[in-house]
Order: structure tokens, then C-alpha cells, then sequence
């Protein structure tokens, strides 16, 4: 079985030539992929709300409005782009990478553009403005982020050398979240305060380090594989959605996993309000990006250990859970300095970092189970659900963060807040990540029916119902 996923499969790259095996350059190829991804969606998705607040004075209800219309237009947008890439043939440079190549340089171009600030023109034009540009961007982000996606599939057959992409991927993605995170905040803030120059040379800093990994990304990595499209068998999509609705640990993944990246990206959004007006400390959103990511780095190591001892689903609820009891602590901890958070906080940071480096690994299971229901092997369709998922968390929180924060009274371009408005700050980076981090868990202990046991018994009956 090995050797069979090692045959090199010809492709329109690979006829008539040979073809380095799979390696450490596809390794950092995949790598470089979504270091270039992240730094600008990293970016946006950190300080695009403090810029719209404070920079364009826009109201902070309107700017969630806009995120939430912009991340459903990208739902849609992803699978719209998806079915194009699948029916576009393979060039001489691969199905996928080329798409990277086209389309890298008009994205960056377009996240530069929504950091340009016009003097003189009114409240309207900056709205009109905010909503032309991040449109363009996220749509122009879908372009690339589903060729790069769906390129591990083809890079190779074999599922361990996968595994391997999809770790390298994630470490590419935190990278970027520590150069972000942490030199973004020194770069951005003047005297507390966000600057429309240093917004503008940020983003042209990061522009330009994006497209070297793009390009990075283009020249390392091969694509091996090409589908047969004669071969394909015909799906019947009743059997498949059919499949989908009966496939009760997906849709209960789909809830928890669409709740977290509500709060996830909430909390991204409220601490850069908690520690520019409560605490009075922008810069420190810079340790915070820091201990963030080294909390990553430190919890990788054991998860596979811990996985393989407890399970998936106790492993994440468990990280959850000591999420949720230092959020409840933090709350019920109001006088504490801005040092004094961070080091409690990095507490919980490491808890749900344990569920995000655990997620992939639910979409292996639900998949694997959808195909126990149906016999079908659809790992694009359920993934592309998930993702779809995740875009609508991502709508949700656009909304409901620009939403609180301006119904705790926050005052776009105000020299400082009300008492009762940093208190509702507090609140919200505190009490609320605590109750929907303890829902997330409670999801996964009482409904998630995938626990160690059964996941096991699952991959068994799998290879049972493969061999028949």
C-alpha cells in the first residue's frame, strides 16, 4: 500500500521528465503558502476594525455590518471559485499553482488599497471606500487561499507525507501571527493611538514580505498528481446530502466549531480595544501575539501523545474547559495591570490553542464517518462545508464585534471612553469568552459522539467495510 502511494502519477508537468521526489521543498513550499496568506488576514483580522474606528471614524456598528456582509459574500465566493478551479484543465505548471502566481499580485494590491486614507473626503466616501475595498480583497483572497487549499492533494499521494503539509501549514500560519501580532502593534500605534502612515507602511511592509512567499510557495512545491477526469465515478448528490444530514457527529462539529470561531475572532477584535482604552496599553497587544503563538509552539509537542492516551474529543473539551475557568477568573479580576492580564490570559491561551491544533483532525473523523454512511469518499464536499462553516463564524463575529462594541457606548475617535464603556470593554473580553468557550465544551462532552472508543471502532469497521 505504501509503495503504491509513492508511484509517481504523471502529470502535464511530469510527462516525459523526471520529477524530485517528495520533500523538504514541498514541505516549506506548502509553508511559505500560508505565511504569504497570513500576513495580511492576520493583519485584517487584528487592527482593520481599530483603523475603520479611529482612522476613517467609522461608526463601529457599521463596521460590523460590513464584515458580516463581506464574510458571507466569501462563503459563497470560495465555492463559487472552487468549482472554476475544478473545471479548468491542468497547465504545463500544474492545476493549482498557477492560479497563486495570477492572482498573488492583484490581491496584495487590493489589501495595500484598504490602508490608503484620502485626505479631506467625508464620513460617506470612507464608508463607500471600506466596503469597496474589503470586498475586493476577501474576493480576491478566495482566488488564491482555494487553489493553495486544494494543492495538497496533489503535491502528493500519500497520506502521511498530507499530514506532514498540513502541519507545515500551520506552522506558517502562527509565524505570520507572530510577526503580526507582535511588530504590528509597534509599528502601527503613535502615543496609543492608530496612524493612518504607519497603517499604510505596514501594509506595504507586509505586501511586499507576502508575495515573496507567494512566489516562494509557486517555485518550491510540485504538483504530482492529476485526476483522470474519465475516471471519476458519478456521485448521486441525494446519496450525498442524504449522507450529510444523517452524519450526526459533522453536524454537531459544524455547531462547535462555528461557535469557537465566533469567540475566537471576538476576542481578537475586543482585546485591541481592552488594552488600547481599559488598560491604556496598545503596545502590549504585542506580548499578547507573542504568548499567544509561543503558547502554540509549547502545546504542539504533546497533542499527539495526549490524542493518542485520552482521544480527540477529551483532549479539546479539556483544553476548553481550562479556557473557560481562567476567562471567569479574569472577569471576576478587574484591578489587575495590563502584565499582571497577559500572564493569566496566556493561561488560557494555551487551553484554546489545544482545540485549534485538535480541529483538523474532527474534519478527518467526520469525513471518515461520512463515508461509513454513504461509501462514498467525499473529503472535498464535507471540508468544503467546514470551510464554509468557518466563513459564516467569521460573518457572525464581524457583526456582533463591531455590534457590542458599540453597545457598550464606545466613542470612534474620543479622546478616552466612559467608565461604564471600558467596564463593558472588560466585560467583554473576559465574561463573554468564558460563557461561549463553557458552550463550546458542553457541545463537545454531551452531544459529540466521536469519543476515543468509537473512534477507534470506527476506523475498524472503515477498514472492514473497504476489504467487503
Amino acid at each position: 500500500m505504501a509503495q503504491a502511494l509513492q508511484k509517481k502519477v504523471d502529470s502535464p508537468q511530469t510527462v516525459g521528465k523526471e520529477v524530485r521526489p517528495f520533500g523538504m521543498k514541498d514541505k516549506l513550499g506548502y509553508l511559505f503558502g500560508d505565511f504569504g496568506n497570513d500576513f495580511f488576514f492576520i493583519l485584517v483580522a487584528a487592527f482593520l476594525m481599530v483603523f475603520y474606528t479611529d482612522v476613517f471614524h467609522i461608526n463601529p456598528a457599521q463596521v460590523g455590518l460590513l464584515f458580516m456582509i463581506a464574510r458571507l459574500w466569501d462563503a459563497f465566493a470560495d465555492v463559487t471559485w472552487g468549482r472554476f478551479i475544478d473545471t479548468r484543465k491542468a497547465t504545463a505548471q500544474g492545476k493549482f499553482r498557477p492560479w497563486i502566481f495570477r492572482m498573488s499580485f492583484p490581491l496584495v494590491i487590493s489589501g495595500i488599497l484598504m490602508f490608503v486614507t484620502i485626505p479631506g473626503m467625508s464620513d460617506g466616501f470612507y464608508l463607500a471606500y471600506a466596503y469597496i475595498t474589503y470586498i475586493i480583497w476577501g474576493t480576491l483572497y478566495s482566488t488564491v487561499n482555494i487553489p493553495y487549499g486544494s494543492m495538497a492533494s496533489v503535491i502528493t499521494a500519500n497520506p502521511v507525507e498530507r499530514t506532514a503539509l498540513s502541519s507545515w501549514r500551520t506552522l506558517g500560519a502562527n509565524l505570520a501571527g507572530l510577526i503580526i501580532n507582535v511588530v504590528g502593534p509597534m509599528i502601527l500605534f503613535v502615543n496609543n493611538r492608530p496612524d493612518a502612515n504607519r497603517f499604510l507602511i505596514a501594509a506595504l511592509l507586509f505586501g511586499g514580505l507576502a508575495i515573496v512567499c507567494y512566489m516562494a510557495c509557486y517555485k518550491l512545491s510540485v504538483e504530482r498528481i492529476t485526476m483522470d477526469e474519465t475516471a471519476k465515478p458519478k456521485v448521486n448528490i441525494g446519496t450525498t446530502l442524504k449522507g450529510l444530514v444523517k452524519n450526526k457527529p459533522l453536524m454537531v462539529f459544524l455547531v462547535a466549531a462555528l461557535t469557537f470561531m465566533i469567540v475566537f475572532m471576538l476576542i481578537g477584535t475586543v482585546n485591541v480595544f481592552l488594552f488600547k482604552d481599559y488598560f491604556g496599553n496598545a503596545k502590549a497587544l504585542s506580548m499578547v501575539g507573542l504568548l499567544q503563538s509561543v503558547a502554540v509552539f509549547v502545546a504542539m509537542p504533546f497533542i499527539q501523545p495526549l490524542v493518542k492516551k485520552f482521544g480527540k474529543k477529551e483532549v479539546a473539551s479539556g483544553g476548553l474547559l481550562l479556557a473557560t475557568v481562567v476567562y471567569t477568573a479574569l472577569y471576576c479580576l478587574p484591578n489587575l495591570s495590563s502584565m499582571q492580564f497577559i500572564g493569566i490570559l496566556t493561561v488560557a491561551m494555551v487551553g484554546y490553542g489545544v482545540f485549534n491544533l485538535v480541529v483538523w483532525a474532527f474534519v478527518t473523523d467526520v469525513i471518515d464517518y461520512h463515508e461509513y454512511l454513504t461509501g462514498l469518499r467525499e473529503d472535498g464536499t464535507v471540508y468544503s462545508i467546514y470551510s464554509m462553516a468557518r466563513k459564516i463564524g467569521q460573518a457572525v463575529a464581524g457583526g456582533v464585534g463591531g455590534a457590542v462594541i458599540a453597545a457598550v457606548g464606545y466613542k470612534a475617535g474620543a479622546e478616552a471612553q466612559s467608565a461604564e464603556t471600558l467596564q463593558g470593554i472588560h466585560t467583554l473580553g473576559t465574561l463573554v469568552p468564558a460563557v461561549v468557550l463553557g458552550t463550546v465544551f458542553l457541545i463537545l462532552v454531551f452531544l459529540y459522539p466521536l469519543n476515543k472508543k468509537r473512534t477507534t471502532q470506527l476506523a475498524i469497521d472503515l477498514a472492514e467495510k473497504r476489504k467487503a
